[in-house]
């Protein structure tokens, strides 16, 4: 629907909602205005139990500024307005043992640790029975054990998360547990480099679970943005033979897509359509889909920059390479064994299927508060998600990176940052609240 509205004089958010219950819309009735924030808090903490008597779920209030000039004058960042806030209840808990930890392989074959609940428990009126523990480093952190009594609770009412142990709820029975030293999907060995969170498996080129993980990364909307291709179908391309590297997806025929469990003849043209139209996302892009270990959205982005096109990237040396700042020898080494090994024939045979190989480069920032430096971003921000906080520092002439090292300039902290905060305190790198970091590029 499409409407349009004036000569009404409305100048505050109860007027506004006051006008559109008098016209017939919904309106929530709970909706309150209050003199001061001591009365803010109070109702919010009235709902904690209340909610649940509610006819539909919720996690929060939305606490706003009731003045449209006001408002205004707050303006907003790049997600969110300054005026409103949203206001969560604490997260519901629930206590239940780890049964099983059960092992994933990831797109470059990192093993993830899954722990498997007996009971299942209801968090936000779901049945949990699983949840990720990251990788090795969390689970050697917080101690945790097969047999472990274990606080969960959903963030933001929708991703299980381990909190703890209850390690004083031990009898003694439970078992340290030790990673496969065989990949459990292929069976090829599995090796843990010095200061990575979790071993891999070494089978890149052959492993079934992460070729299908390496297509679903690929089809991805931040990537080559291929819409239909999700976990369902990719282990079908995977299982049928169909899809040997993520090459293969553009030589795929229709004949051979309707024969797939689900797949008629529209649902294969509809695959097909999405597959060409992801030939011109830029080599930016399709770097990041790739599955080159160590290099992600970001560091993908940086190296199109450096090199604008593949065969700029192909003629680079390692050298060249680790001189991109925030690479380094370790992933320049990656990057470059991948180019000149496997990669060499899936570059060739996207670059045959017409996938497009170069980047429209932006002129480079030399000016701004952070030009010249590294800034590395951890845990989860209010106000940025991780790309639009990572063009703002392009945008000031910075760089963002993936990983902590010593040619970081700055750490922007979030929510639960995590081993990336600790290797910057350990190297004495400035750590910026959200806050703190658009003080430092004027936006405060």
């Amino acid at each position: 629907a499409v409407g349009y509205v004036e000569g009404l004089a409305i100048s505050s958010q109860l007027e506004a909602l006051e006008l559109l219950r008098r016209y017939g819309f919904p309106v929530n009735p709970e909706i309150r205005a209050f003199d001061n924030i001591e009365e803010v808090i109070a109702y919010c903490d009235s709902w904690a139990e209340k909610r649940f008597d509610l006819p539909y779920e919720t996690d929060g209030l939305v606490i706003k500024v009731n003045d449209f000039e006001q408002q205004r004058r707050l303006g907003a960042t790049n997600k969110e307005p300054r005026w409103a806030i949203a206001y969560k209840f604490e997260a519901e808990q629930a206590i239940t043992k780890i049964r099983e930890i059960q092992v994933d392989v990831g797109k470059d074959g990192t093993l993830t640790p899954v722990a498997l609940f007996d009971p299942p428990v209801q968090l936000c009126g779901t049945t949990v029975s699983r949840a990720t523990l990251h990788n090795a480093a969390q689970i050697e952190r917080k101690d945790i054990r097969v047999g472990d009594s274990v606080i969960v609770v959903k963030r933001g009412e929708i991703i299980p998360y381990v909190v703890k142990a209850l390690h004083e709820a031990r009898k003694g029975t439970e078992k340290i547990f030790h990673f496969p030293t065989q990949c459990p999907v292929c069976g090829a060995p599995v090796v843990r480099e010095n200061d990575a969170p979790s071993p891999r498996c070494t089978a890149t080129a052959t492993c079934p679970a992460q070729l299908q993980s390496r297509i679903e990364s690929f089809a991805k909307r931040e990537r080559m943005d291929i819409e239909g291709l999700g976990e369902k179908l990719a282990e079908q391309l995977v299982a049928s033979g169909l899809v040997k590297t993520v090459a293969d997806l553009y030589y795929l025929k229709k004949e051979q897509l309707m024969g797939l469990e689900r797949m008629g003849e529209l649902s294969a043209q509809n695959l097909l359509d999405a597959i060409e139209a992801s030939k011109n996302r830029g080599l930016a892009r399709l770097l990041a889909g790739l599955s080159i270990y160590g290099v992600g959205d970001a560091m993908a982005a940086l190296l199109a920059q450096e090199f604008p096109s593949i065969d700029a990237l192909l003629a680079a040396s390692k050298e060249q390479i680790a001189a991109v700042k925030g690479f380094g020898p370790r992933r320049a080494e990656s990057v470059y064994n991948f180019l000149h090994g496997p990669g060499r024939k899936i570059i060739q045979d996207l670059r045959d299927a017409g996938v497009k190989m170069t980047e429209d480069v932006k002129p480079k920032a030399t000016s701004g508060p952070l030009a010249g430096k590294t800034i590395v971003v951890t845990g989860t921000l209010q106000n940025y998600s991780r790309k639009q906080i990572e063009d703002l520092i392009a945008q000031y002439g910075g760089k963002a990176a993936s990983s902590v090292s010593k040619k970081t300039d700055y750490v922007i902290a979030g929510d639960d940052p995590g081993s990336k905060l600790d290797k910057a305190r350990q190297l004495g790198i400035k750590v910026l609240t959200e806050d703190e970091f658009e003080k430092l590029i004027g936006l405060r």
